[in-house]
């Protein structure tokens, strides 16, 4: 429940994809904006995310959209897991999540900054939305920074990694930012 004149915190971890990184950054523009009043979204950036921003110019957006924005120095630090640990966070939205990222969650290995908010998230019954750029086997086109067209094969074994997420507890995975409204609208309307 909303404190009166209390913003709750979100914390929103960008990892090294350029897919969907254009449109997801839209749309946390669009929550931002909209939600200002009930929600305080807090970035944080992947070392490979910082790269990535550069690459699609977008850094310089969200530095200037979002007031409090971070990049990874290692896996503790800034302290995300710890904050997360202690309840500071109504929720953890990892979008886009890398392969990597997402293999690293569903064997538990937390040396990131992402990975290791995202396991002490789960272990703390924090919820976890993942939105995973190699979301199932096949066939996929994404943009380069560039504007060209780029054909990648998502493995089986990559959206396995997937799978094994979205039987975690407390995690909820989710395939494009157009899905995000209602993730900020689930507790909006929860209030």
């Amino acid at each position: 429940m909303i404190v009166k004149g209390k913003r709750r915190r979100v914390a929103w971890g960008i990892t090294g994809s350029g897919e969907k990184i254009e449109e997801t950054v839209e749309i946390m523009e669009e929550m931002k904006s909209e939600y200002r009043k009930e929600f305080d979204i807090r970035v944080y950036v992947s070392k490979a995310g910082d790269q990535v921003l550069k690459y699609y110019n977008l850094s310089n957006t969200l530095e200037t959209m979002f007031d409090k924005t971070w990049t990874e120095i290692n896996a503790n630090a800034p302290f995300l897991a710890g904050q997360i640990q202690m309840g500071n966070f109504e929720f953890l939205l990892l979008a886009p999540a890398t392969s990597n990222t997402v293999a690293k969650i569903s064997l538990r290995i937390a040396d990131t900054l992402l990975t290791n908010a995202a396991i002490m998230g789960q272990k703390t019954s924090t919820p976890i939305y993942v939105m995973p750029t190699d979301f199932r086997e096949g066939i996929t086109t994404t943009k380069l920074p560039n504007g060209r067209d780029l054909e990648l094969k998502i493995t089986r074994e990559d959206a396995q990694h997937v799978k094994n997420l979205q039987d975690m507890e407390n995690t909820f995975v989710f395939e494009h930012p157009n899905e995000i409204p209602a993730i900020f609208e689930k507790y909006v309307a929860s209030d």
